[in-house]
């Protein structure tokens, strides 16, 4: 059985960037959020088996959010970290206004949510987003030996304390709201404007509708 899992992707370019803005445009000019909005990422609060991300480049948004349903992170020396959505008008879905917060210190939190701008390595570790930072030709081997120093230990008493640690956290009621309040972003004429601006290379022209 699988008692520890490591989260990465190929190469060294990028973990996960996120949906490409030019494929959300049709999902929001005919209202369909439930099309932009990425499920996969929530049901990482029903797993309760250590998860080990190891992050091998641009970690940014739909690629945050999936951090954030990770344990423990080890991050390669040029990897990029942010939460791009609200220049474009639109909010990130997959759990980020529920977990960030009670992740990483709050006003680091919004800054990361309000300016969409990103952040590097060594400022992911500075504010506790990540364990560790390493060369990226250490990355896999670093997460392996964190890997196998969890393995040494009682798997039921691993599973149990992340089981308690994350049911704990109440993040059910979070994602509710987050999915009601994010509809009315994701339906007005800005996450429209947003995406639009970013497949033309343009300054979006916000009106706050």
């Amino acid at each position: 059985d699988l008692w520890v899992a490591i989260l990465t992707a190929a190469g060294d370019k990028a973990f996960s960037s996120g949906m490409d803005l030019k494929e959300a445009i049709p999902m929001l000019q005919a209202g369909d959020e439930m099309g932009y909005e990425d499920h996969t990422k929530r049901p990482f609060s029903d797993v309760f088996k250590p998860i080990i991300a190891a992050v091998n480049g641009y970690c940014i948004a739909g690629g945050l959010e999936f951090l954030q349903g990770t344990d423990l992170r080890i991050a390669a020396e040029h990897a990029t970290f942010g939460l791009g959505e609200v220049r474009w008008g639109i909010i990130p879905l997959g759990g980020t206004h529920i977990r960030l917060p009670r992740q990483i210190p709050w006003a680091v939190a919004m800054e990361l949510l309000l300016t969409g701008r990103p952040i590097d390595a060594r400022r992911a570790y500075d504010i506790g987003l990540v364990n560790r930072v390493v060369p990226k030709e250490q990355l896999m081997d670093a997460a392996m030996e964190l890997a196998e120093v969890i393995c040494q230990n009682g798997p039921l008493a691993v599973r149990t304390a992340k089981e308690i640690a994350v049911r704990s956290l109440g993040l059910e009621s979070g994602f509710v709201l987050e999915k009601a309040l994010g509809a009315r972003v994701l339906a007005s004429e800005d996450a429209k404007e947003g995406p639009r601006a970013f497949a033309e290379k343009r300054k979006p022209n916000f009106t706050g509708k």
